[in-house]
């Protein structure tokens, strides 16, 4: 099969002929229909993920066709339309029994723990248990941008932060993750306020239900400034980006008894930041992290998107090919593209 494939970190990629997948009895082979392009992606090749190991082939963001099935599969069969978590769980360990698939102890992730979904083909483990039907009226393109951005976003704001209609709710970083929690927090009712430093993602921002924009390369003070817009703060902060000074923000914007959610991955020099543990005491601000979503929560987002209280189709940036998956892979941390990427020609 085809696949965009490296063999060093920060190094070349390319699409070459690589082995199909094989089928294991806890697995499925999934003819892949459309798979996101996710920053993440890009971490994993810059070899920030120390599951990663080489020779590799990226992408966690997929929906397709079931074309082979293991022994052990009761609940799919060849033909059926699937997505599935970037993080799936072994359905053995306390937090997979507790309904946390997406801290297990032994998840298997596509693209970082194995080979992924920039691919013709890719082999799906624990299926049983944490593939999701795709109803009919959502496409592998609209699938696959749910990717991890959408559903890390959906327990985010909904189920992690919990938010009610009225309440301000501040997302640092208008990327993939971010536009998706702005949409999902004004598709729940919720007064958004977008924080970038590009206008035409906070123009976009604004499209998808974020009724407040900020640039920060021209706001000295940005959480004074939603202190003043909101009366006393944002209810709920998310940084969705992943930086020193958005997290410090995200935790400073907050009123009292707020809650800041931790999307964005902090790496490299970013890895440890400062938090104003004064205020997390003094307010008692809490303070959450949020990776990945249930297989059983997807019945919510498929919900939310019939009732059109979400729109899709605006975060929706380009579709491309496998052959230009490299290059868009290795120029992602240039924050060029507005909206999501997604592979759907192979």
């Amino acid at each position: 099969m085809k696949a965009v494939y490296y063999e060093e970190f920060q190094g070349r990629v390319d699409v070459r002929e690589v082995p199909n997948p094989t089928v294991s009895s806890d697995s499925v082979i999934i003819k892949v229909g459309a798979t996101g392009l996710c920053r993440s992606d890009w971490h994993g090749w810059m070899g920030h993920d120390p599951d990663i190991v080489l020779p590799h082939v990226p992408g966690h963001e997929l929906a397709g066709t079931i074309a082979e099935v293991g022994s052990e599969i009761k609940n799919f069969k060849v033909g059926d339309r699937v997505t599935v978590p970037f993080v799936s769980g072994c359905g053995c360990c306390p937090e997979c029994q507790t309904g946390n698939q997406q801290v297990c102890d032994n998840q298997f992730q596509p693209g970082f723990t194995a080979w992924g979904s920039f691919a013709e083909f890719v082999e799906i483990k624990y299926a049983d248990i944490n593939l999701v039907h795709l109803p009919d009226e959502i496409d592998f393109v609209t699938a696959a941008s749910l990717g991890c951005r959408f559903i890390t976003s959906f327990r985010a704001v909904i189920d992690q932060g919990k938010v009610t209609a009225g309440q301000w709710v501040a997302v640092y970083g208008c990327g993939g993750v971010g536009l998706s929690a702005i949409n999902i927090a004004a598709g729940a009712g919720a007064n958004v306020i977008a924080i970038d430093i590009d206008d035409k993602k906070l123009q976009l921002a604004q499209k998808l239900g974020a009724s407040i924009q900020i640039n920060a390369k021209n706001t000295q003070d940005v959480p004074a400034e939603i202190i003043k817009v909101t009366g006393r703060g944002a209810h709920l902060s998310i940084d969705a980006l992943g930086s020193q000074e958005t997290c410090f923000n995200s935790i400073s914007c907050l009123r009292k008894r707020g809650k800041h959610v931790q999307i964005g991955l902090t790496t490299a020099d970013h890895k440890h930041p400062k938090v104003p543990m004064d205020k997390v005491v003094a307010h008692e601000i809490e303070i959450f992290g949020s990776h990945g979503m249930q297989a059983f929560r997807y019945n919510a987002v498929f919900e939310m998107i019939k009732a059109g209280k979400v729109h899709l189709e605006l975060m929706l940036g380009q579709t491309i090919s496998l052959e230009e998956a490299p290059e868009a892979l290795m120029i992602m941390n240039n924050f060029e593209n507005t909206g999501v990427t997604v592979i759907d020609k192979f």
